[in-house]
């Protein structure tokens, strides 16, 4: 019988795994902070085309759509071809992106560039690409770190990014602002030589059967856990799509400063450094999927405390700061749940349908928001809606086993 762990070790590199983290940590900075923004544009934009709210939301939905139909395949490219092709792609795609926005002066075409191109670029230079790449790089005890940190990378460029791309509109402008963004991504391609992943058909062999892609897709799907696993990150996507996109416009509506609300949404990013780190280092030592269960009941109850205050500075930096601590913690056990069931060899392109459901959820979330705002004039379901989902995806990962998967039938053959 063989399990998940006998596949191919993970390739070594020559540069040291903190090197390798360090560099996927910038990546996850750059490309993750301009995408988490993307609220700040709403208003203005908005203002000078003249669209309604569900145009730009549609925008995004679609963004979300696109980002996670193309992360089954940019995984799947990366585990043949190796990652620091793909993430050039991407990067050059994702910038194009956001460049072209400001002469998006049609809501097909805005779509077209804010929606589908940034969302196919996403999918190639995100930091899952470098979650998957860092699998394969690093010693196997040190990959709940790496996920930790890398995820909590973005965070830092969500903190970053916010308060720049706040700043940069009301100065420069936004068409200004989404072009500079552009030419940024241009500058990390370099950095991806650090996280270059061994394509599949130069890993050392070893002895025994190998599994194929079909077999690892038809192995995942039919795991009872890996189901579930997938089922709960929809709620994930779900609640951060809506959140992402919608929670400044909200703020502004409940009548806080517009200031309050990029300042609210950098305590997220801020804290979610601090969430990713605690959720990376407890995925190495407890049951992960009290970990993630943990983190969906908690999410649910920030956000009842949340409409339950008053609207108020105070109540949008509270919420800001706790949703943070929760905010893409979800993520390093996700992850670590993957390569304990199935191991390295396809981990990207495992992950990538992960993050499928993940987006999603966002793409549901993003459709539903702007069209209960608009034909409600409030967002108040959206957030009964979230609070619902927070507490089944609680639930959905208790049952979860976190074994390796036995593959007799592939020893069989």
């Amino acid at each position: 019988m063989t399990t998940a762990t006998d596949l191919p070790a993970p390739a070594r590199r020559k540069l040291p795994p903190e090197i390798v983290v360090a560099a996927g940590c910038a990546i996850a900075i750059l490309t993750f902070g301009p995408r988490s923004a993307v609220g700040v544009f709403q208003l203005p934009i908005l203002g000078e085309r003249g669209w309604s709210s569900s145009t730009f939301s549609t925008a995004m939905a679609l963004q979300y759509l696109f980002w996670g139909l193309g992360q089954p395949f940019a995984g799947a490219l990366s585990d043949r071809y190796g990652s620091a092709r793909v993430l050039t792609v991407g990067l050059i795609c994702y910038g194009a992106g956001l460049a072209l926005m400001s002469w998006a002066a049609t809501p097909l075409t805005f779509t077209l560039t804010a929606g589908v191109l940034m969302g196919l670029g996403l999918s190639g230079c995100s930091f899952n690409l470098v979650i998957g790449a860092l699998a394969k790089i690093v010693p196997p005890a040190m990959r709940p770190f790496a996920f930790g940190a890398g995820t909590a990378a973005g965070s830092f460029g969500q903190f970053l990014f916010s308060p720049i791309a706040g700043g940069m509109v009301e100065n420069l402008g936004w068409h200004f602002t989404t072009i500079a963004f552009g030419l940024l991504m241009l500058l990390v391609i370099p950095l991806c030589q650090f996280v270059a992943s061994t394509p599949l058909k130069d890993q050392p062999a070893v002895a025994g059967p190998q599994q194929s892609f079909k077999q690892a897709l038809g192995e995942a799907f039919h795991h009872r856990s890996y189901v579930l696993l997938v089922l709960g990150f929809f709620t994930c996507g779900f609640q951060l799509g809506f959140i992402t996109v919608h929670f400044q416009k909200y703020v502004v509506e409940s009548g806080i400063p517009p200031q309050v609300g990029y300042w609210a949404f950098a305590l997220v990013g801020i804290c979610n450094i601090f969430g990713s780190m605690s959720s990376g280092y407890l995925s190495g030592r407890m049951p992960k999927r009290f970990i993630l269960s943990f983190i969906y009941l908690s999410r649910a109850l920030v956000t009842l405390l949340f409409i339950s205050l008053p609207p108020s500075a105070w109540s949008a930096y509270l919420f800001g700061a706790l949703s943070g601590f929760l905010w893409l913690s979800t993520v390093p056990p996700t992850s670590s749940l993957i390569g304990v069931m199935f191991g390295t060899r396809y981990f990207s392109t495992l992950y990538g349908f992960a993050f499928f459901s993940h987006q999603v959820g966002g793409f549901i979330a993003l459709m539903l928001a702007g069209w209960l705002r608009e034909s409600t004039g409030s967002y108040a379901t959206m957030w009964w809606i979230s609070i619902g989902l927070g507490v089944f995806s609680a639930l959905v990962n208790l049952p979860i086993v976190e074994k390796p998967v036995a593959r007799e039938a592939l020893a069989a053959a």
